[in-house]
């Protein structure tokens, strides 16, 4: 079981690599890409006299600025790695290639200043950690020289601090007064953590104008935990990812775990009572719910008990409410959010896995290992529950990893209807926007769920059946 499960993990990485790879060229080759949206801005800035435009490849938002020439257009087509194949792109996605993180034009003999680190000391001291860079030529050859760090004071305003401390009007004068005599710096060696190089490359160099192209390379990607950076919503994608895959992880194994504990004891009493009223009518029911989409019913749902019963938005309620509740009342509010919802989520799969359940406990009690416990003098209750629904259950287990994948994915439309802004929003906003990096990182995520539920569907498949052994 041991070696088995390595290998299924080893095998997890040629599949990651080839289905990231099939939706990284898509998404490449696809129209209407974030470079085409930019310039699209941009021509339309500079058709309405440069006021609006956009300020890509430079601070300054004039007309002239930003006149669409070649050099802007090449320019702009480095910034979104459209200068590089596009392995070579998905190369520095994966993080095993370096991508220029930095790049600056200086003259022959300038230097510049390269924040390292930022450390803050107390409430009202910080400090940057920086390093200094020169270009210098020397005999006609062209080296990068790089000082060691240092260390510059810098105090907060005292608005920055009123802000983050909640300072009051009283404490302005001792703010002031502490502002005019600060003591003395503390040992810098007490507050340098790291040192590394910075890894400055010349990339070009200009005999004409004396100057030097630096750029500094960095592996920064997937293996780094690094899913990309999103320019639309200023933030890292596994930033905006974290901060909503805890939502629909709770919706997601809420339904998953309920579709479960209701539709197996449902389908054993539906086989053990075949042909009977309960079995008819629960059909009907069932199938009733699966002929209704998640998001319809959940449209139907609010209509019906949204707003007396139920809420009618969010995964729980407004933050101030929320922080003045006690743990119990947390959780009661989690809980009423989340019903209708997970509700939604379950429907979709309770006919398929009730169904299933009832059609393989009845093939089983139907075969001869069944029989002849009967004819031991089993009890029937014995026969059933411990010979045939554990081999009944074995179809089931097969689709624990496709389940999980589908709850813990989310569903955009369910999470839409009942205001969630979970992962599945966050995707179908993503794909709207054209924003690449937040669609791969949530794809990242998906295929990462989907193997391990496939891996632990393969465990749970010999875990009740004890003939399947994994070699």
């Amino acid at each position: 079981m041991f070696e088995y499960t390595i290998r299924r993990l080893l095998l997890m990485i040629p599949t990651f690599l080839g289905t990231t790879l099939l939706v990284f060229t898509i998404l490449q080759i696809a129209p209407d890409g974030p470079f085409e949206r930019a310039v699209k801005q941009l021509k339309a800035g500079q058709a309405g006299g440069g006021e609006g435009g956009s300020s890509v490849g430079g601070g300054n938002s004039s007309s002239k600025s930003n006149e669409l020439t070649p050099e802007l257009l090449e320019e702009m087509r480095r910034q979104y790695g459209l200068d590089k194949p596009i392995l070579v792109r998905y190369l520095i996605w994966l993080g095993v290639y370096p991508k220029e993180i930095n790049t600056k034009t200086l003259a022959f003999g300038e230097e510049f200043r390269e924040t390292i680190q930022s450390i803050e000391i107390n409430q009202f001291k910080e400090f940057l950690l920086q390093r200094y860079v020169k270009v210098e030529e020397n005999n006609g050859e062209i080296t990068i020289i790089e000082t060691g760090a240092g260390l510059e004071f810098e105090l907060p305003s005292l608005e920055k601090l009123q802000s983050n401390y909640d300072i009051d009007d009283n404490k302005k004068e001792l703010i002031e007064f502490y502002r005019t005599h600060y003591e003395e710096l503390p040992n810098k060696s007490k507050y340098i953590k790291t040192w590394y190089h910075s890894n400055w490359e010349i990339k070009e160099i200009n005999e004409e104008k004396q100057e030097v192209v630096i750029t500094k390379k960095a592996n920064k990607g997937i293996i780094n935990g690094f899913l990309g950076y999103s320019e639309m919503r200023g933030k890292n994608v596994s930033t905006l990812i974290g901060e909503r895959l805890y939502i629909s992880v709770i919706f997601g194994l809420s339904g998953f775990l309920l579709s479960y504990l209701v539709c197996i004891p449902l389908g054993i009493a539906k086989a053990i009572r075949h042909g009977s009223r309960f079995d008819i009518l629960s059909s009907a029911v069932v199938f009733i719910g699966y002929s209704i989409p998640g998001y319809a019913l959940g449209v139907l749902l609010l209509s019906i008990w949204g707003g007396d019963l139920f809420p009618l938005y969010g995964w729980r309620s407004a933050t101030d409410i929320w922080n003045n509740l006690t743990f119990f009342e947390k959780i009661a509010d989690q809980i009423w959010h989340a019903f209708l919802p997970v509700l939604c989520y379950v429907v979709g799969s309770f006919a398929t896995l009730t169904v299933l359940m009832k059609n393989a406990l009845m093939e089983n009690l139907s075969q001869d290992y069944v029989r002849t416990a009967f004819a031991k003098g089993l009890s029937e209750k014995r026969v059933i529950f411990y010979h045939a629904v554990r081999n009944s259950l074995i179809p089931l287990a097969t689709g624990i990893g496709s389940l999980i994948g589908l709850f813990l994915a989310g569903s955009y439309l369910i999470e839409m209807v009942f205001g969630i802004d979970g992962i599945g929003m966050l995707g179908l906003q993503a794909l709207l926007d054209r924003d690449y990096n937040i669609i791969m990182g949530n794809l990242v995520i998906s295929i990462i769920i989907v193997l391990i539920g496939n891996l632990i569907s393969d465990l749970t498949y010999a875990m009740i059946d004890p003939r399947i052994r994994f070699k």
